[in-house]
């Protein structure tokens, strides 16, 4: 998948899906992505299987991330050049609405 058509699918994205890519900076699989943002979130958001799983299948087909080992039957996944673009992308869409609202304070 090209830059744009991940912009146009990706952007803007959901937080589940801003959480995964955010995790998979560092080499993680399923569970260990479902912990990481539960502790990032202070247990605000807990993540399914079934979630997780899908969300995986989707980002690894488009390229976002991929598979980089598998350890005891457990798929191990990395952020990808794409997904970095994406999510980098996305950080800076979110940074830019909470410049823009700072007002409401």
């Amino acid at each position: 998948m090209d830059l744009e058509k991940a912009i146009k699918r990706y952007i803007p994205m959901s937080e589940t899906m801003f959480y995964i890519l955010l995790s998979l900076q560092t080499p993680n699989h399923g569970y260990g992505i479902m912990q990481l943002v539960k502790e990032k979130t202070n247990g605000r958001i807990t993540l399914g299987a079934g979630t997780i799983y899908q969300s995986l299948g989707k980002l690894d087909g488009d390229r976002l991330i991929e598979a980089v080992k598998e350890e005891d039957r457990k798929k191990i996944y990395q952020i990808g050049e794409l997904g970095m673009r994406i999510l980098k992308i996305e950080a800076e869409r979110i940074a830019e609405l909470y410049h823009n609202s700072e007002g409401l304070r």
